[in-house]
């Protein structure tokens, strides 16, 4: 029995030091060694120091010099007339993307600056001249002219579309001015709208990057750069692990353009669009609430020469999937002017294409919506409150003085509005005014009613309409009409 006791005893040692063997190795490989990468790359990211001349304040600015305290009498006679500017600085990050002297930055580092220096890991220093900023990807495109003897080691970019949530990254960066400073970390989630832009779509890390890291590079593990660091979501002003670099994707084809023109020439569709509710979904008859809802054509816009029409789902758009109604600006704005580009859309329950030829975005703009000549509407009830919970007018100057719309506009306005109602509780409020119901324009409240009757009889409970609030605002939602 003493035998076999030890026997069994062996076996257990035996077992618990195998998986001891055969566990070192695994956990040994789980985290990835950058050690390469920062030896090789170190060089290739720089400080960027950006000087700003701040107006100097007068604290006796307005008051009579008689009301002056004594004791400041005679520094205001000295300093009265001075206009000495006051210097404030900001410390970045930044990297080469070529030999001849291409540094990839932030826009907000170098914002407003009359001086910019370029820091190198060996401690040269080059003025730096601005090719071009974006402040609405955050993105700046500096060049310098390298020192003689100096090699410029250029880094690489990858392809952001290929990073996967939970695969490692390295960024380095200048944090607090301390100058290179390496950290890992995952990607902790892609395509991130922090709100800080139109085209917002973030790779979200909780790799450590805090203030000065912002223009550094973001690595994958293969030494390519897939995102530049950006921003972080503090409440502390230092990392909490919520850290937001710039796809590379994105930052390429803004970079191509500064470098070529000094300035972004961004894609125009011609659209305004919003987010496909399940509401709005079933009421077109889609399974999924997917894409972007066209609220109104430009109409001298590439989308309306191509037809594409409002109440339009676009749910691809050249080969990409618009999967939210945000994805569409920063696809299109990515799409080079001339492109022939193909969309798919979902209009009257079947999926169609079109074909449309991107032209170049005026940034700012806005183009009014027009509205078809109206009938005569003189022998119309002028009011009706109905029972779904608001009341409708035909369109006066003194309505469009009242709300604030242009008095030109064609449809009804919502005199009144029921705040327990299913139309208030969708986001129909006083004020606005109703000028498309499925896809057919409304010239008059009888017209609506029968509209209304219509669709009741045929058991579609339902109904689109199109909505023009104030001056520009436009919204698409549904509405329920199996209210009694």
């Amino acid at each position: 029995m003493q035998k076999l006791h030890n026997i069994k005893l062996t076996l257990t040692i035996l077992l618990v030091f195998g998986i001891i063997v055969f566990a070192n190795p695994l956990r040994a490989n789980t985290y990835p060694d950058f050690s390469e990468i920062a030896a090789k790359y170190a060089d290739s990211v720089v400080n960027i120091s950006s000087k700003q001349s701040v107006k100097s304040s007068d604290p006796f600015n307005g008051l009579n010099p008689e009301d002056i305290p004594d004791v400041f009498r005679d520094w205001y006679e000295k300093n009265k007339n001075s206009q000495r500017p006051e210097s404030a600085s900001s410390l970045g990050s930044g990297f080469v993307i070529d030999e001849e002297g291409i540094i990839i930055t932030n826009a907000h580092v170098i914002l407003d600056a009359n001086e910019i220096d370029v820091i190198f890991s060996n401690g040269v220093i080059l003025p730096a001249e601005l090719v071009g900023k974006d402040t609405k990807t955050d993105i700046a495109v500096l060049r310098v002219e390298p020192a003689e003897g100096q090699n410029l080691v250029a880094l690489e970019f990858g392809n952001s579309d290929e990073l996967k949530v939970g695969q490692w990254v390295m960024a380095i960066g200048n944090p607090f001015g301390l100058g290179g400073t390496v950290t890992a970390g995952i990607v902790s989630a892609k395509n991130r709208d922090i709100r800080s832009g139109p085209y917002d779509n973030f790779i979200q890390t909780d790799a450590a990057i805090n203030r000065g890291n912002s223009g550094g590079p973001l690595f994958n593990t293969n030494g390519k750069v897939i995102g530049i660091n950006s921003a972080i979501i503090s409440t502390t002003g230092g990392s909490v692990g919520i850290g937001f670099a710039i796809p590379s994707k994105t930052a390429t084809a803004v970079i191509e353009q500064l470098i070529e023109y000094g300035e972004t020439r961004r894609g125009w569709l011609g659209v305004r669009i919003q987010e496909v509710s399940e509401d709005i979904a079933s009421s077109l008859g889609m399974n999924d609430a997917s894409g972007a809802l066209v609220v109104s054509v430009d109409d001298d816009g590439p989308a309306k020469r191509a037809g594409i029409k409002s109440g339009d789902i676009i749910l691809k758009f050249n080969g990409v999937v618009i999967d939210t109604m945000r994805e569409l600006p920063r696809v299109v704005a990515e799409t080079k002017v001339g492109t022939r580009a193909e969309v798919e859309i979902w209009r009257k329950n079947k999926v169609i294409n079109k074909s449309v030829v991107i032209e170049r975005l005026n940034e700012g703009s806005l183009v009014p919506v027009e509205s078809p000549d109206v009938e005569d509407n003189s022998d119309v009830d002028n009011t009706s409150v109905l029972n779904l919970g608001f009341s409708l007018s035909n369109v006066s100057k003194e309505l469009a003085a009242k709300y604030d719309f242009t008095p030109n506009q064609k449809g009804l306005v919502v005199t009144q509005i029921d705040n327990q109602s299913d139309a208030f509780k969708r986001g129909l409020q006083e004020g606005d005014v109703i000028n498309v119901i499925n896809e057919q324009d409304l010239f008059s409240v009888n017209q609506f009613i029968r509209i209304i009757d219509k669709y009741k009889k045929a058991d579609k409970n339902l109904l689109l309409i199109k909505v023009v609030r104030g001056k520009n605002m436009i919204r698409i939602f549904p509405i329920d009409i199996s209210i009694d």
